[in-house]
């Protein structure tokens, strides 16, 4: 049975993905920092501990056949000096060293989960592709443009192959920070005054992450490409509000107030990029994931947000 060496196997995004693997066929070693079980659907774990320029693969990578690499630093709260070591070092270094380690190995495919955030923060024109130059604005952004190129950099020299893969907001079961927050919004039936608010924005539930991932570990023309991932449906945040109350079986009330009284507002108290991850566009175009690796997201916008909001539901009942 063909092995899969999935690192953050524990995550968001890991512990469906380890479930989505083994349902197509593939035997999954999970990567783990500590001590901590590995997913029921995992075959095996094997302890690497952080992940960063001096960690130790040759275990994980015994008799492993393909990698992807979800493990990330993200959600540091002060985007600091001290963040930006955090950053640098698990995403761009800890990339890199298992990029090496991988093609030491032997390992035919590495999948790299890499980040929207790469090409930056906000579309206007256009959504983003993935033939557009890079512009992270970010330190976490630069981190993975970073990891990325030192992933290619080590796919060039040797036998490995590379895919790369960059999601924008990914939700589903378990999804924190700022979905998360929208959830409690809308379950509370809080007034929001983002009816003014014509943006247009690009998500991805886990699920059809997911499923582009295991597509790419095999397709012959995903090699040595970027792709872009989505939902295939973009919606402004006033919609998806609505969306979310129509999944939960909530009533929505949203309040026009001007969209530059907003910003200012929220540049008064300290949340101007809060301000445009709520309000602005970020839109991505996955013309070219579904003309040349035949891929369509399985699951359509609505039903993801169904199941996101039927496991926040359960998990309110449950606290």
């Amino acid at each position: 049975m063909t092995r899969v060496l999935l690192t953050g196997a524990t995550g968001f995004v890991g512990q469906v993905l380890c479930d989505v693997l083994t349902q197509a066929g593939y035997s999954v070693r999970a990567a783990m920092r500590g001590e901590q079980a590995p997913p029921a659907a995992a075959a095996d774990g094997v302890k690497v501990g952080d992940i960063g320029s001096s960690t130790d693969w040759s275990a994980a990578l015994a008799g492993v056949d393909y990698i992807i690499h979800a493990a990330a630093r993200a959600h540091v709260l002060h985007d600091d000096a001290a963040a930006a070591k955090l950053y640098f070092e698990t995403n761009e270094h800890g990339t890199r060293r298992l990029a090496q380690a991988a093609a030491r190995a032997g390992i035919r495919r590495f999948v790299y989960v890499s980040s929207i955030k790469v090409n930056g923060e906000e579309t206007r024109a256009a959504p983003y592709t993935a033939a557009d130059p890079p512009r992270p604005q970010d330190t976490y952004g630069e981190s993975k443009w970073r990891a990325e190129q030192a992933l290619q950099q080590v796919a060039d020299r040797t036998a490995m192959q590379a895919v790369i893969v960059r999601p924008p907001l990914v939700y589903g079961p378990r999804v924190r920070a700022n979905f998360l927050r929208l959830l409690s919004w809308v379950e509370r039936g809080w007034p929001l005054p983002l009816a003014a608010v014509s943006n247009r924005r690009s998500l991805v539930s886990v699920w059809n992450l997911c499923d582009l991932l295991v597509r790419s570990l095999e397709h012959p023309r995903a090699v040595s490409r970027t792709w872009m991932v989505s939902d295939g449906e973009d919606v402004s945040t006033p919609e998806l509000i609505r969306r979310i109350g129509r999944a939960m079986g909530r009533r929505t009330t949203l309040i026009p107030v001007p969209v530059a009284l907003l910003r200012l507002g929220a540049g008064l108290v300290g949340y101007r990029a809060e301000f445009g991850r709520l309000c602005g566009s970020l839109a991505v175009d996955i013309s070219s994931t579904r003309d040349e690796l035949g891929w369509s997201p399985p699951l359509a916008l609505d039903a993801g947000l169904a199941r996101t909001t039927a496991w926040y539901l359960q998990r309110g009942s449950m606290a």
